[in-house]
């Protein structure tokens, strides 16, 4: 069995357009929650986001793929240059983007961006989203029905159909940097990111010999998601700070938009190449509550941090911090919080748990990826980031909530992810050494 070890990070989220800029928001507590800016929120009761900041497509994508593509796969795209460059595997991007913008040009010979790192040639790409375009399917139908008195004039974007398909952000990434090896696009709901790390660390693990990029992406902020999500009673209806997760006046999530990917290889390829470790994924669990469509099971819960755990072949006595899925609904965190009690037993109420969705809202499958990554932070820097927006905890959340930046020396952590349907992952991480 390979061991398996991530060797770049690239995002955009919330807390900022680089990775790092967002961890060092974390580390500081700051919130990338803020009220909406245009039409969606207008006569609804939930009034904030996590939108992205200063994203500016056109200085990244040329006008045709603005035009052809949801945002969900251009921010797919984005995070996917970063995480690539730190890991050592693209060099003149930039100067080779600007040339490409200026033509416009389009990859139907299916000629890539930039010369990849020959690593690539042989590489895989797994990207979760759980929402994939639904943003540019509701402008299409916002467009038909506009057009129906004169259904002659009514013509869709010949795009719209392949564009807004969850597996477009894995395959776009694919054809932007010549990666010709495995590639997936997968919908597990809020878990889909996760899920994508875990089965890309099974695929390696097992023997697969090219890297694989990985992780989620959404673009769900559009009025048809707030609308679905409010009905669900899922979204807060709070303006103030939030979300607040594990308090007692927590009321739901707040829904936001990203994409965090992550380049993951075999840990001897990667000393060849001399590439930088972030940290090693060393077990990955995946199950189903089997039990509801909308309320999530600690018992369901708790069986994928035990599954994790056995395939890490470690026990809950070696794990020194759990980043929790914590999106501050009343029902999840009640569930997380009983699940991480008995999956841990007496451990469960003294092992340091943070919700990184109290900074940046709930960004569905970016999260889960967005949250691994950050795990990996934490265990290269012995810091855990605070938990935000808790000034009550609930009594049903008897869990050690760390809402203080803190010091702590982490060799094994776990990331939970949990999602509609009751499908759960949970990724364990370790120090490389």
């Amino acid at each position: 069995m390979n061991r398996v070890v991530v060797t770049g990070i690239g995002s955009v989220s919330p807390l900022g357009n680089s990775f790092d800029r967002a961890w060092s928001a974390m580390k500081a507590g700051r919130s990338g929650i803020s009220q909406m800016s245009g039409t969606e929120a207008s006569g609804l009761p939930c009034r904030v986001a996590g939108q992205l900041k200063d994203f500016d497509e056109a200085k990244r994508f040329s006008a045709k793929e603005m035009r052809r593509f949801d945002r969900f796969a251009l921010y797919a795209i984005a995070a996917a240059v970063m995480a690539l460059e730190d890991a050592g595997l693209l060099e003149g991007y930039e100067s080779q983007a600007a040339s490409y913008k200026s033509k416009e040009k389009n990859f139907s010979d299916n000629s890539p961006l930039v010369a990849p790192h020959s690593s690539l040639n042989s590489a895989g790409v797994i990207i979760g989203s759980s929402r994939g375009g639904i943003s540019t399917i509701e402008k299409a139908l916002s467009l038909s029905r506009a057009q129906n008195p004169r259904p002659k004039q009514c013509r869709l974007s010949p795009y719209l159909m392949p564009s807004t398909t969850i597996g477009m952000a894995a395959s776009y990434v694919a054809q932007k940097f010549g990666i010709r090896g495995h590639c997936l696009g997968i919908s597990n709901a809020c878990a889909s990111g996760a899920s994508a790390i875990g089965e890309a660390f099974r695929t390696i693990k097992s023997g697969y010999s090219g890297l694989i990029v990985a992780g989620g992406a959404e673009a769900p902020i559009c009025r048809f998601c707030i609308e679905g999500y409010g009905a669900s009673g899922a979204l807060t209806s709070r303006t103030g700070e939030t979300p607040r997760p594990f308090d007692r006046d927590r009321d739901g999530f707040v829904l936001s938009e990203g994409a965090c990917l992550l380049v993951l290889e075999d840990l001897e390829n990667a000393k060849e190449r001399g590439a930088s470790i972030y940290g090693e994924v060393v077990g990955y669990g995946n199950t189903s509550d089997a039990f509801h469509m909308t309320k999530p099971h600690p018992e369901g819960e708790a069986e994928a941090i035990r599954s994790a755990l056995k395939d890490a072949d470690l026990s809950t006595d070696d794990v020194d911090y759990v980043n929790a899925h914590g999106t501050g609904t009343k029902i999840g965190d009640a569930a997380e919080s009983g699940a991480i009690r008995e999956a841990f037993g007496k451990k469960g109420s003294t092992v340091p748990v943070s919700a990184i969705k109290s900074m940046t809202g709930h960004m569905l499958a970016a999260s889960g990826a967005f949250e691994i990554a950050s795990t990996l932070k934490s265990i290269c820097e012995g810091i855990i980031p605070p938990t935000i927006n808790l000034d009550n905890k609930d009594a049903a959340c008897d869990i050690d909530v760390v809402t203080e930046k803190t010091r702590a020396d982490i060799d094994i952590a776990v990331s939970n992810s949990f999602g509609f349907g009751g499908v759960n992952a949970v990724v364990v991480l370790k120090k490389y050494r």
